[in-house]
């Protein structure tokens, strides 16, 4: 077996950010620092690694991490190595998160280099995914990335911030709103929606969930379906009506149409159809 990887640049929340998927079987990584915070998961095997002046071990299923100026190795800790999927993280993004929930943010530090911690692996795991594959909108990214640097901040940096509650916000939840139902076809992100009413990414998102019971993206999402749904009536081909919806294309169409109706476009148009010949 050789070692084998995928690096892929990302532009987000005004950062770029980097994401790796790598399988090591006899890699040995020189004692280094990293000018980036690095967060990922273990997806097999067992990775070695010298960090704060501990010999640590993350095996499959933890989170590993290492903070910017941290001096660190890596080795595999076991026969065949390790495959993981990592997060490259600029100071920068870092620090915007924990100003989405803090009013004196500072630069979140970790001490640990190993976490236990399913949730957050979870939430990493299938946050890389959706960036790997590329398919999400900006709004969707920037969204699940967000909330799971909120995630990692607010359960593990020392002296992490606590959340305030949200309040109503009605006027920024119905301002949000009318822009989508206005802009559903546009590549909508969450610092746009956020602006409307003067919140902070963090804070519109947890206020718009509070008032309406789904993200934005959800939202967002729901509008395009419906939208979709009356062209149904038309005769106009799926891939145009994806198109002029905001999709990406007829399989993302498809995918949240079923989700939200019950029944595929070409199943619903075909209904229609038949029931109109009926009528007449």
């Amino acid at each position: 077996m050789e070692d084998s990887l995928l690096l892929k640049k990302i532009r987000l929340m005004g950062c770029q950010l980097e994401i790796l998927r790598a399988s090591y079987v006899h890699q040995i990584f020189s004692r280094h620092i990293h000018e980036d915070y690095a967060v990922g998961v273990i997806e097999d095997g067992a990775m070695g690694f010298r960090y704060r002046g501990a010999e640590l071990v993350a095996s499959k299923g933890l989170v590993n991490l290492v903070v910017p100026g941290e001096a660190h190795d890596g080795h595999p800790a076991v026969d065949g190595g390790w495959s993981y999927r990592m997060f490259y993280l600029p100071a920068e993004l870092l620090m915007k998160a924990a100003g989405e929930i803090s009013s004196r943010p500072e630069q979140p530090y970790f001490r640990e280099g190993v976490l236990n911690d399913p949730a957050l692996a979870g939430q990493i795991m299938q946050v890389h995914r959706s960036l790997e594959q590329g398919t999400a909108s900006s709004l969707e990214m920037e969204t699940m990335l967000l909330e799971l640097l909120v995630s990692w901040i607010s359960r593990h940096a020392d002296d992490s911030a606590s959340l305030c509650e949200p309040g109503s916000e009605h006027r920024s939840v119905n301002m949000a709103r009318e822009f989508m139902e206005d802009c559903f076809s546009s590549d909508v992100s969450l610092e746009q929606l956020a602006a409307l009413g003067g919140l902070s990414r963090f804070h519109f998102l947890r206020v718009f969930e509070k008032g309406t019971g789904i993200t934005p993206h959800a939202y967002l999402m729901q509008i395009r379906a419906r939208r979709a749904k009356s062209m149904l009536e038309t005769s106009m081909r799926l891939a145009d009506i994806a198109a002029a919806c905001g999709f990406c294309d007829q399989s993302h169409l498809n995918r949240h149409f079923s989700r939200q109706f019950g029944i595929t476009p070409g199943r619903y148009r075909n209904f229609i159809q038949n029931s109109s010949t009926v009528s007449a």
